[in-house]
């Protein structure tokens, strides 16, 4: 099953996009949540990388979907503001497996895909 990356820089999103795909991952790149939602009503997503400050819709509706369609797939939640950064993100989306900053190097986000997808 894919991995859904749902940001709206598409630089951020094509790095990202592609140090995935180097490890042999599926991958599928959406700007927003109208994508986000088309995407998963119509394929199987095992995780979502997901960044909170979306310029279209919002990251907490897309991980809210997500568990309704998808409820073992986990999000990782990535930002460049402070926004939850009390943890309070894993109260408000109960499929959160992780909260990073945006700027994370793309191998460390591997990782982090990585480790979640064995363990899902």
């Amino acid at each position: 099953m894919p991995v859904l990356i749902v940001e709206h820089d598409t630089e951020r999103a094509r790095r990202w996009q592609t140090s995935l795909q180097c490890q042999g991952l599926e991958v599928i790149s959406v700007p927003g949540q109208r994508e986000a939602v088309i995407v998963m009503q119509t394929r199987s997503v095992s995780l979502l990388v997901v960044n909170l400050d979306l310029t279209e819709g919002s990251a907490l509706t897309v991980a809210d979907f997500a568990s309704y369609r998808h409820p073992n797939a986990k999000v990782i939640f990535l930002t460049d503001s402070n926004m939850f950064s009390d943890g309070s993100i894993f109260m408000h989306a109960g499929n959160a497996c992780a909260y990073l900053p945006a700027s994370t190097p793309p191998e460390d986000l591997v990782a982090m895909v990585e480790h979640f997808r064995s363990v899902a």
